[in-house]
């Protein structure tokens, strides 16, 4: 409100969005109002990300004569030109569309007064800074900036002292995630996964859950197979249209679904207060990853859970989760579930099929089984035999 540049380091889920919309909208009411003057800038990472903002800045100016237009790809430029040519006071966008727009001439942002840089660590990681600094490039230098993240990567470090003059800092625990969230480890091989989550969905009371895989495809394949137990699910993922995705996560929001089966597009910013569980699927590549993964659940000071599923080879990854939290986190096996089940495939001329088969622990009995063949085993060898004895004659009488 004093009109300095702030930076803005604090947990998902803390309430940092409302920081910054609220100041701005105070701003604007309380001096003089021009119709059309872009005042406010919110730069997000994702489509999602700048849907949410837009909309809580709408509700909250719904009484004023401020309005607010989303700028983000895969929907059509012609709305957005016509919001941003003199028809919008704040504008949230994501930058690849709105550097299009920029280079169309389509916006004025020479009177520009607030720069608002959120998940800004999350625009790093996902290759955004470049264009941000482009961005920057076109905006007037007096103007106030507002520079939030959850962690703090050293190229945002850098970024955020290029750009804040006189800022004030405000930190808030950004080392461990929320306190409001408790974690747990369910160790389990890569073939059972599946089967275990299946099994936890079964036999664990939840709200509404998020589950998050590392790749599209997985997604859309767990979506399908969970579908088919008769749960209410919905997946999104990248390669969805922007309206699918609009529609899955308003029909998560809204209660029309209760697993939401999404890639790492879903774990930065979006504010669902009903998710009780967050289940990891596959570990995230990163600690700061998996802080925001499972900031989706415990927010707003409800208690939240976080299930992560681990293979051996996540050993490291959970160390350095451990180390970040600064206590061990607890592992978990079902007392009533199989773990001894392995993936076997059985081939047939007219079809293909995987099958659960369960290891036999008495390895005495394993081997002798190897030696005591089956009649029908003794019969595949005995035609084997005859095969050969017949290709032998063959070539004799060809000879």
């Amino acid at each position: 409100m004093q009109g300095r540049d702030v930076l803005g380091l604090a947990q998902t889920g803390t309430g940092k969005s409302l920081a910054f919309i609220l100041p701005i909208i105070q701003r604007i009411t309380e001096e003089k109002f021009n119709p059309g003057v872009i005042r406010a800038l919110i730069l997000v990472p994702t489509r999602e990300l700048a849907e949410q903002i837009s909309q809580t800045v709408i509700k909250f100016t719904s009484n004023t004569k401020i309005r607010t237009v989303a700028i983000y790809g895969g929907v059509s430029k012609i709305p957005q030109t016509k919001s941003l040519r003199g028809k919008s006071e704040i504008v949230v966008a994501c930058p690849g569309r709105l550097l299009d727009h920029i280079r169309d001439n389509n916006l004025d942002l020479n009177k520009l007064e607030m720069l608002v840089l959120d998940e800004s660590d999350t625009m790093c990681d996902m290759g955004f800074l470049p264009d941000i600094r482009r961005i920057i490039s076109f905006l007037p230098k007096n103007r106030q900036t507002l520079f939030f993240a959850a962690t703090m990567p050293d190229e945002i470090r850098t970024l955020s002292d290029n750009i804040l003059n006189n800022n004030v800092t405000i930190e808030i625990d950004i080392k461990s995630p929320i306190e409001t969230v408790s974690h747990v480890l369910y160790p389990i091989s890569s073939r059972l996964k599946t089967k275990l989550l299946m099994h936890i969905l079964k036999y664990t009371a939840t709200g509404q859950v998020i589950i998050f895989t590392r790749t599209k495809f997985k997604a859309e394949k767990l979506t399908q197979k969970i579908s088919k137990s008769k749960y209410k699910v919905v997946s999104l993922q990248g390669n969805m249209s922007q309206n699918k995705r609009h529609r899955a996560i308003e029909g998560f929001r809204e209660g029309k679904f209760d697993i939401l089966v999404a890639t790492d597009v879903a774990s930065r910013g979006l504010d669902i207060s009903s998710v009780s569980h967050v289940i990891n699927f596959d570990i995230p590549n990163t600690v700061d990853t998996y802080v925001h993964r499972i900031g989706r659940t415990g927010r707003a000071q409800k208690d939240g859970k976080a299930f992560t599923l681990i293979v051996p080879e996540d050993k490291l990854l959970v160390r350095k989760i451990e180390s970040v939290l600064g206590k061990p986190i607890d592992r978990f096996e079902f007392s009533d579930f199989d773990y001894n089940l392995v993936e076997v495939n059985s081939n047939s001329s007219n079809n293909k099929s995987k099958t659960l088969k369960n290891i036999n622990k008495n390895t005495n009995h394993n081997k002798t089984s190897n030696h005591n063949y089956s009649s029908d085993s003794k019969e595949k060898f005995a035609s084997i035999g005859i095969a050969k004895k017949t290709r032998k004659r063959i070539r004799k009488r060809r000879k």
